[in-house]
């Protein structure tokens, strides 16, 4: 009997072994064939734009085809959950704003995949939103903004409840006692597009959207959310600078991989996207749509996730936002 015991108890362990080896195999030849990104956005959004950018460097890098799939729908959920629900094999990977990790799990009380099945390999770009007026509003400044919004009633537009402009909003209304009234959309398009025809009076948006706007006087740049300046119309100060102390919100689109890919695999993905990120021409096409390169690595991909949910957890609490 313990002979036996003995014996099924090696195999199991020749049959575990075997199996490691495989596995440190495959991911030693990998990739061997294509390897596909789920983008959980539409194209044209910064993330698919990078990552088009970069697609045919990284694969020439890899050796494989580097596939653009976008799976856009419900904040990032959709693809996030196709991505979580793949195989741990470096084939299939996930782009999404980091919202989709920092927000999402805040706001839904169901998600149809579990935020720790997925881990980041990097951030790939950064940007910021610039707040908004339709010329109709008479205000010229943040200053304009918070005096006027104490005597009108006024509107603002996003792309959704829960997005990153509803919420940027709400943390600049927190910061700066105003109230103002929002007004959700399906996306940030048609919520631009109403802004513009000056349905609603003011929104925070991509900077790179809403930039050709402002310069054409269709619409009125207030402030931008992050520490920086626009490269598209630098005349348009930080929040910080409009007078809002300690006020910024930046977000970031970055690649993410079902958690259980091997680290070698995580980290070559990493090396090459990073320097593909570098290149001069990427770099100069990247600061036409707004947006800063990163290439960071995973570990300090994970840090930005874990304190950009700490940043936003009270902004949450506060309008108590909860989404089915």
């Amino acid at each position: 009997m313990s002979i036996q015991l003995g014996m099924k108890t090696c195999l199991v362990a020749l049959a575990a072994a075997g199996a490691v080896s495989a596995f440190a195999q495959a991911s030693t030849n990998w990739p061997t064939r294509a390897i596909k990104t789920v983008v959980a956005y539409p194209p044209g959004t910064p993330g698919d734009v990078t990552l088009r950018l970069i697609a045919d460097r990284v694969g020439t890098a890899l050796g494989q085809p580097f596939i653009i799939d976008n799976k856009p729908g419900a904040a990032g959920n959709i693809g996030a959950e196709v991505v979580a629900n793949s195989p741990a094999d470096g084939y299939t990977l996930l782009e999404t704003p980091d919202a989709t990790f920092t927000i999402n799990p805040l706001v839904y009380q169901k998600l149809n995949f579990k935020p720790e099945s997925i881990v980041p390999i990097t951030t790939l770009v950064t940007f910021s939103q610039m707040l908004v007026c339709h010329p109709s509003v008479p205000v010229r400044s943040v200053a304009d903004l918070r005096n006027h919004a104490k005597s009108r009633s006024l509107s603002y537009a996003s792309g959704g409840v829960g997005s990153p402009g509803h919420l940027v909003m709400e943390m600049f209304l927190s910061a700066t006692g105003t109230k103002m009234t929002h007004v959700p959309y399906k996306g940030p398009v048609p919520a631009a597009q109403d802004l513009l025809s000056g349905q609603v009076a003011c929104a925070f948006l991509v900077s790179n959207a809403v930039a050709p706007h402002v310069k054409a006087g269709r619409l009125v740049g207030l402030a931008m959310s992050g520490r920086k300046r626009s490269n598209l119309v630098p005349e348009v100060p930080t929040m910080q600078e409009a007078g809002v102390a300690n006020f910024e919100a930046t977000f970031a689109e970055m690649l993410y991989a079902p958690r259980g890919v091997p680290p070698e695999v995580i980290r070559r993905v990493q090396t090459e996207v990073a320097k593909a990120l570098q290149q001069p021409d990427v770099r100069e096409r990247l600061a036409g749509i707004d947006v800063e390169p990163v290439g960071s690595s995973p570990e300090e991909a994970a840090r930005r996730i874990q304190a950009e949910a700490e940043r936003w957890a009270p902004v949450v609490r506060q309008i108590n936002l909860r989404l089915e």
